[in-house]
């Protein structure tokens, strides 16, 4: 007979404690309670309980805790009351502001912000090399002038894998003392250097691979929206793969590309990303960028938007935001409102969401409105032809010779050190040319 493998016990969920400012005068997408609620759905995805909620209106931070002092002793209180394993602010703490609470807890309690608790999700979930690269290099980017005698030695070597903030790529805590400090320090700035070097190389194969495509003439399209608006699911629907999904934020990082066949039979590449959210730490963006390049080279951008969220307008805003960060915003864009089959009452004449009536609704778990989808895309694509004008020197004799190939040239200009073309190109080439755009009518 068989003997009966011992049952595992999973380790219990550490309690975390949300505090979230209002500051007077500064403007934020969510409001202060739909933006904590976001908050813990984060603290959820890091497998952490949400114990308590503290809040506080206020002028300005204070200089040297955040918060004001009375709050700094009901806070102490509550998280003892509580047993709170963690402190997670809402707002990004400084440097001071974070080793100041430090001080406060004795580090017997972790403090972190949001960032740092976004950088902990990414951690565990960057699952190929590149992932963990860029997650370990934002991390440490975050992590190095926040260094104290608490966060101390280097344990190990990194690869992204996961826990709590403190340990992405090996950064332990419990150091001796000042000199080690420096030394942490250095060792940080050299491994920061080697993570951009790998990361770079990482980008100059993109770089070659899209060049590739673009021979090819094969578009790309990107996924973009809102983390967990269901990106990852549509992918799954259009290219029938099983890409990991999962009801919760930042479940997929890693960048995934399938081909995707049109009604028509023609072919596109259609590529998901890793998914926005509000207050998107800088830190990640920056690294990050090998992968959101994916972004800023596609032909066409489809928006997908949760429909059903009461904030979808505002995870819109913040996805709009993003894209203008990394340059994206001149990127033809198509609005889809997903999870329809989750609406109650809909009327089909009226569109979802009044603000953007163009906006294509689909099901990506149902399969409704996606054959008005693909066709919409395929319009897009080989059927809209949009006005442009461009300056191009005459060094970039290949994009030249391709307007001439693929659009409608009304007038040319040779001038001293460029060529002024206007006319009309097809919308998935539009891309192409944003460097030498001078204006679309």
């Amino acid at each position: 007979m068989a003997k009966k493998q011992p049952e595992t016990t999973k380790k219990p969920r550490e309690k975390a404690f949300l505090v979230g400012v209002e500051i007077f005068g500064e403007e934020h997408i969510l409001s202060l309670d739909d933006s904590l609620d976001e908050l813990e759905l984060l603290a959820d995805t890091a497998d952490l309980d949400v114990v308590g909620v503290l809040t506080q209106k206020m002028d300005k931070p204070s200089a040297g805790t955040f918060l004001g002092s009375g709050k700094v002793e009901e806070l102490k209180m509550l998280v003892e009351d509580t047993e709170a394993d963690v402190i997670i602010f809402d707002q990004e703490l400084s440097p001071r502001h974070q080793r100041e609470l430090e001080r406060v807890f004795h580090d017997k309690i972790q403090v972190m912000d949001r960032t740092g608790l976004i950088l902990d999700i990414f951690a565990q979930h960057a699952h190929t090399r590149e992932g963990s690269l860029q997650v370990e290099l934002a991390y440490y980017e975050y992590r190095l002038p926040r260094l104290t005698r608490a966060w101390t030695h280097l344990a190990r070597q990194a690869g992204g894998g996961g826990g709590r903030a403190g340990s992405v790529g090996g950064v332990g805590l419990r150091g001796p003392g000042e000199t080690q400090l420096e030394v942490d320090r250095r060792q940080i700035k050299r491994r920061i250097d080697i993570l951009k070097k790998e990361i770079e190389k990482i980008r100059e194969h993109r770089a070659r691979h899209r060049q590739v495509r673009k021979k090819s003439k094969t578009p790309l399209v990107a996924l973009v929206g809102y983390t967990n608006a269901g990106k990852s699911t549509l992918l799954n629907r259009l290219s029938k793969s099983d890409v990991y999904v999962a009801n919760q934020l930042f479940a997929t990082l890693d960048p995934t590309t399938r081909r995707i066949n049109l009604p028509d039979k023609k072919v596109i590449l259609l590529t998901d990303t890793v998914g926005f959210i509000q207050k998107l730490p800088t830190q990640l963006v920056a690294a990050f960028r090998a992968t959101l390049e994916e972004i800023t080279e596609a032909d066409m951008l489809l928006h997908i938007i949760d429909v059903t969220h009461p904030n979808a307008l505002e995870q819109m805003q913040a996805v709009m935001e993003t894209l203008e960060e990394i340059n994206a915003q001149h990127i033809p864009v198509i609005n889809v409102l997903n999870k329809i089959d989750l609406l109650e009452n809909r009327d089909p004449t009226q569109p979802l969401l009044p603000d953007i009536p163009e906006a294509v609704g689909i099901s990506a778990v149902t399969g409704e409105g996606i054959e008005i989808l693909m066709d919409k895309i395929d319009e897009f694509l080989y059927k809209t032809f949009v006005p442009i004008s461009v300056k191009i020197p005459y060094t970039q004799g290949q994009l030249l010779s391709f307007f001439h190939e693929n659009g409608q040239v009304d007038t040319i200009q040779y001038e001293e050190k460029v060529v002024h073309m206007k006319g009309r190109l097809p919308v998935r080439f539009l891309a192409r040319y944003q460097e030498f755009l001078k204006d679309i009518q």
